[in-house]
């Protein structure tokens, strides 16, 4: 079973302006529709559409946590959060103009009961399984949270994949995730450097691998992706053409998509291919990829 973690989901609240965002009046929509969002939670997406069952864990509160899971198990998502008694989960913003705009709000606060509740479902996982970690910590949680947690879990045959930034990422690489996914900025911003070469990227992944994560990830927007695999293997893939319409989600179709492919196939080389294909899926839609696109782009590369 694939398990996926988001500690802040959110109700993503996407109303389109016609023309510009007039700060202190009354702005009318044109359109508008609710999306449940975040990282986890998109990563659960994908992999359905791709075939794959998940768990979506995290943490919800309030109304508006309702909201999310009841919407998510319509979907046909299984979940099993842990609601929190303070505040309530995040509704956000976003404001599709003549320039994008967004307002986040803040989330509910994690106790440390919750967080012992969090841990108790991760020890239900067994060697095997796929863990999903992705995304930011929120404040109310101390930075090295995803650090104790692999900790953890250290020894048990899990498959761990994360997808964050700087100290969270690097911090975690101890422990030999599975898998970890920085875009080209975020690795040259973990060693203090802009990368503009392709083998400038390889060394820094390299350092990574040194550092203990097993399968790195470099994904590079239009330039495609590098990976290099724990076989000592380094692979490098072009992008599929099309027109960005979301960049919301690529990352996390992206991990999604890599995971399937590795999956059902053991193939990295066919992982990274179906991972670009769903990432770029996602970045030529409104919304998340759907099956038929991932399918054409794959088809491609």
């Amino acid at each position: 079973m694939i398990y996926t973690v988001t500690f802040n989901p959110a109700i993503d609240y996407v109303v389109h302006l016609d023309g510009s965002f007039r700060p202190g009046d009354i702005n009318r929509n044109v359109s508008e529709e609710y999306q449940f969002g975040g990282k986890g939670i998109n990563v659960s997406n994908v992999l359905k559409t791709l075939g794959f069952d998940t768990v979506a864990l995290g943490f919800v509160a309030g109304f508006t946590g309702d909201g999310l899971e009841n919407g998510l198990r319509e979907m046909g998502l299984a979940t099993d959060f842990i609601h929190v008694k303070e505040g309530m989960t995040r509704i956000n913003v976003k404001i599709k103009a003549a320039e994008e705009s967004e307002i986040n709000g803040i989330g509910p606060v994690i106790t440390d009961a919750d967080m012992a509740q969090l841990t108790a479902q991760l020890d239900g996982i067994t060697a095997g399984d796929v863990l999903v970690f992705s995304g930011s910590i929120p404040a109310c949680l101390p930075s090295d949270t995803y650090e104790k947690l692999m900790a953890h879990l250290q020894g048990r045959g899990i498959s761990i994949a994360v997808d964050a930034t700087r100290d969270l990422l690097v911090n975690v690489l101890k422990y030999h995730p599975f898998l970890i996914k920085p875009n080209n900025h975020e690795l040259g911003e973990i060693f203090g450097r802009v990368l503009k070469t392709d083998e400038e990227i390889i060394e820094c992944a390299a350092k990574l691998q040194e550092m203990g994560g097993r399968n790195i990830l470099i994904s590079m927007a239009g330039d495609g992706a590098i990976l290099l695999d724990e076989k000592g293997g380094s692979h490098r893939i072009g992008c599929p053409k099309g027109k960005v319409l979301n960049s919301v989600g690529a990352g996390d179709s992206m991990v999604a998509g890599f995971l399937a492919g590795y999956l059902s196939t053991g193939d990295y080389d066919y992982a990274l291919k179906l991972g670009t294909a769903t990432g770029s899926a996602t970045a030529f839609s409104l919304g998340l990829a759907e099956k038929r696109l991932i399918d054409q782009l794959l088809a491609t590369l």
